[in-house]
């Protein structure tokens, strides 16, 4: 992974290999990012994503494997009891056009991700909501 910082916004490249969820937590601990919104698009080969059932406040996770474009990524980065946390949605097509997505939990660089990182001034926090079953914006 390589990156540059222009003031606010940082340009990500990730490279062959590397899992974007793990580049974005280096970067935001290396930059000390406490807050921030995420896009990027590239190609990945192995992915992972949940879907939240509501009902059971649980989520479910689908693995895929094959080649894939990144349709959209777009997430945040902010804290949680004053620690690093990061909340990313992935959409992902294939050779078909078919697309499938949700949650990311893991996603393995193929060839390039190219990702933008906005920093935002300020800090919100995320705390654990027991009616919804997540991590909520403390706002």
């Amino acid at each position: 992974m390589k990156y540059q910082r222009f003031e606010q916004t940082i340009i990500v490249r990730m490279d062959k290999g590397e899992d974007i969820v793990k580049q974005v937590k280096n970067v935001a601990l290396k930059e000390k990012i406490k807050l921030a919104s995420i896009s990027a698009l590239g190609a990945i080969n192995e992915f992972t994503v949940g879907v939240f059932k509501t009902k059971e406040k649980k989520y479910y996770a689908n693995e895929f494997k094959g080649d894939f474009e990144i349709v959209s990524l777009t997430g945040t980065i902010n804290t949680m009891n004053d620690e690093y946390y990061s909340h990313m949605h992935l959409s992902a097509g294939n050779d078909q056009g078919q697309v499938f997505g949700g949650h990311l939990n893991k996603a393995i660089v193929s060839a390039t991700c190219e990702m933008v990182i906005q920093i935002i001034n300020g800090e919100v926090d995320r705390y654990f909501d027991e009616e919804v079953g997540l991590n909520l914006l403390k706002l």
